[in-house]
């Protein structure tokens, strides 16, 4: 079993290498348990668990159950693992949840309580630019300053006009699948447009945003149809970009689609499917 200290290393290791993970804090016993208050544990999306100890098969179950809702939803759990008995005093049945604690039995010959806090440690969002345009790096600037990791997608002759990000990649290579929420915003100014669309488009994200007019937004994606691309992959699009201020400015350009793109984020976390 590992200790404290190691636990906490192995968590500051996840979040360094932007891995998304479940800890289990034990946070109250009740009779015999074979875990105490304070024990920790770290469980990765697929069901396992990389480090600590929370107790045998009693709890194992139920609590690698709650981390993998947690990992889908990104919302804490509270478990109660609770023998029959009492959960029947209570009316309670496992799976119930009553207050926000989810309730689950306890099989174990011991027959105690265990309160189990799961909290799900989700990769920071990240808004990627393609392009870097003076709208792109007012995004920049501003998604970074607003909690969002920031990756810059732009020609190496092109990077200098990021002063600070946390990730660049020359040219439009966007890697297809990548853990946590990722909001896309093409703005090349006419340096690149259809390579960087090409890109957003076949990439896992949660949001695409074009920089441009409806009528250029429109030949592009005629273009990229007439080559084959899926119209419902087009239709993710979102062009013109950002909502409807009245924006003029490069820097009043990107409060808008920053702020549309909160509301993306937002909505879907509050499980409102609809466009803002």
């Amino acid at each position: 079993m590992k200790k404290a200290d190691d636990i906490l290393e192995l968590v500051s290791e996840f979040k360094a290498r932007g891995t998304p993970f479940a800890l289990a804090t034990v946070v109250r016993t009740v009779s015999l348990t074979a875990a105490k208050a304070g024990a920790k544990a770290i469980i990765t999306p697929d069901g396992r668990v990389a480090g600590g100890w929370i107790g045998g098969g009693c709890a194992r179950a139920a609590v690698l159950a709650a981390a993998r809702e947690a990992l889908a939803d990104g919302k804490p759990r509270l478990v109660s693992i609770q023998p029959k008995d009492l959960l029947d005093e209570q009316g309670l049945r496992p799976g119930d949840v009553r207050e926000g604690i989810a309730f689950a039995k306890n099989l174990c010959p011991s027959r105690g309580t265990m309160d189990i806090f799961v909290e799900p440690l989700l990769p920071r969002p990240s808004v990627v630019v393609l392009g870097a345009s003076p709208v792109a790096v007012a995004i920049a600037d501003l998604a970074r300053r607003t909690g969002f990791a920031v990756t810059a997608c732009a020609p190496a002759a092109e990077q200098g006009a990021f002063a600070e990000v946390d990730r660049r990649i020359e040219g439009y290579a966007l890697p297809v699948g990548e853990a946590g929420k990722r909001f896309v915003v093409v703005s090349t100014q006419g340096r690149g447009d259809e390579a960087a669309l090409r890109a957003a488009l076949a990439a896992e994200t949660d949001y695409i945003a074009f920089v441009g007019s409806r009528k250029k937004a429109a030949a592009l994606k005629a273009a990229l149809a007439a080559d084959g691309i899926d119209a419902a992959r087009l239709e993710r699009i979102k062009a013109p970009a950002g909502l409807d201020l009245g924006a003029i400015t490069p820097e009043e350009i990107a409060i808008s689609i920053l702020a549309e793109i909160v509301a993306v984020r937002r909505r879907r976390e509050r499980g409102v499917l609809k466009a803002p």
